[in-house]
Parts: structure tokens; sequence; C-alpha cells
């Protein structure tokens, strides 16, 4: 008995070429710089907004670039974000409406972001993300000297000495952890101001003096403070503004 006949595989139907591509030729440009084009939110497919490079367009879809398209409008970004627990990643929408930058941020810029000095994800308060690569330096080589200010909501009884082994003379891995600013706010509140210190440890830091951390907020980094940016947005780094 001859074996059952196997019918021949069509080919895929044609699924276009990436936008990247499209726009390379249409500019014409590189693929990188069409990349940003495209990122930058100047790139129209049948009069909508396309912020995907790698999106498959047919022969007959329509492609166009703005007219007031530029590349030096795409200046790299970096972000403050009043980070909220269990929140997502920065979103466009939630811009704050407060910020003065005058930057223009296409949501397919904010793929690229990387954070910096990252706050645990159940902590609230100022967080930074950017795509500059000498924000991204300064903190890789320097991040460690920036002074972090955060308020640790807390309970239980704090031991005797506490206070002073929280400022210096706990020890984590085996390492003594460096210096640390620790004072009263008020009952349920501890301030903290450091250097060199995850942000992840204050819990961990507590606990060693008989305290409980049941809420953790960032209110500085260096000399950027988070008021008055609203809970769950974000703003652009101005560009007088340093660490």
């Amino acid at each position: 008995m001859s074996p059952p006949s196997h019918t021949p595989t069509q080919p895929a139907p044609d699924e276009g070429i990436r936008l990247s591509k499209r726009v390379a030729a249409l500019v014409p440009c590189s693929r990188s710089e069409a990349e940003r084009y495209i990122e930058g939110g100047w790139v129209k497919v049948d009069g909508q907004v396309e912020t995907s490079p790698q999106a498959r367009i047919a022969p007959a879809q329509q492609v166009a670039l703005d007219p007031a398209a530029s590349l030096l409008a795409l200046a790299p970004v970096t972000l403050l974000w009043h980070q909220v627990p269990g929140g997502a990643l920065p979103a466009p929408q939630d811009r704050w409406s407060g910020d003065r930058s005058g930057q223009r941020v296409a949501p397919g810029l904010l793929r690229h972001l990387t954070p910096l000095l990252p706050l645990p994800p159940e902590a609230t308060g100022l967080a930074v993300f950017s795509q500059d690569r000498r924000i991204l330096r300064k903190f890789g080589e320097e991040g460690w000297l920036l002074e972090q200010e955060l308020i640790a909501e807390v309970s239980g009884q704090l031991a005797e000495g506490g206070l002073a082994r929280l400022a210096q003379g706990l020890a984590w891995r085996g390492q003594p952890l460096p210096p640390a600013k620790v004072s009263w706010q008020s009952e349920q509140r501890l301030r903290f101001a450091f250097k060199g210190i995850d942000p992840a440890l204050v819990p961990w830091m507590c606990g060693q003096v008989g305290l409980v951390v049941t809420g953790l907020r960032r209110i500085r980094i260096g000399r950027l403070p988070l008021a008055p940016l609203p809970a769950g947005q974000w703003r652009c780094l101005q560009p007088h503004e340093r660490f």
C-alpha cells in the first residue's frame, strides 16, 4: 500500500516589508535614522501614526513622513517619574501637565528607557529613567555618590541605640554599610539620607533594630526633589537641572 500523498506546503502570503525599510527608501536615509523617525511619531501609515519600526506594511498601504520631521527635535530624554506601588513603567498618557521642559516625547521613545537607581516595586516616589548617554554614564560612574532621601513608614518598637545603629553600625553580607543620616519625622516616620545604599535595603535595616517598614517613599535624588510631581505622572528633566 502506497503512503498517503501530502499536499505541498503553500508559500506564506505576502506579509509586506518592515516599516523602517519603507521609510529608509522614502526619505531616503539609513535604517537606524528611519527607526528614529518612526519612534519619534513622525510617520503615518494610511493616515495613522505608527511608532513601531518592526510593523509590516503591505505594498498598497500609504506611508508618509511628516513634513516637519526632524531628528534634531528628538533629543534623548530623561524622565522623572512619581512611581506608585505596582505601577507599570511610565506611559505616554501619564505626562504631567505641569511639565515645562518643552521637549517632544513620542510614545515610541519610551521603549528605550533605562531605570537608574531603581526603587523596589512596592515603593513610591522619585524614579529616574533615561536614554541619554551622558546621564547613563554619570549614574554608572557616580550614581553611588548621589544622596538619596527617603521616608519610611514604620511600626514596632525601636531597639535601644537603634538610630545610631541605622546611621552607622550595620553590615550587609559581611560588609559595613555606608553611613546614613536617620531621624524621626513623626512617631511612625523615619527619614533616611544616604549615599551608596540600595533603597531596597531599608526594610532590612529597620528590621535589624526592631522596626517593620510598612511604606517607603523616595523624595529626593541629589539636588532634584520629588515635589510637586503628582503620583503616577512623569516629566522630562529640564536642560538647567542637575542631579
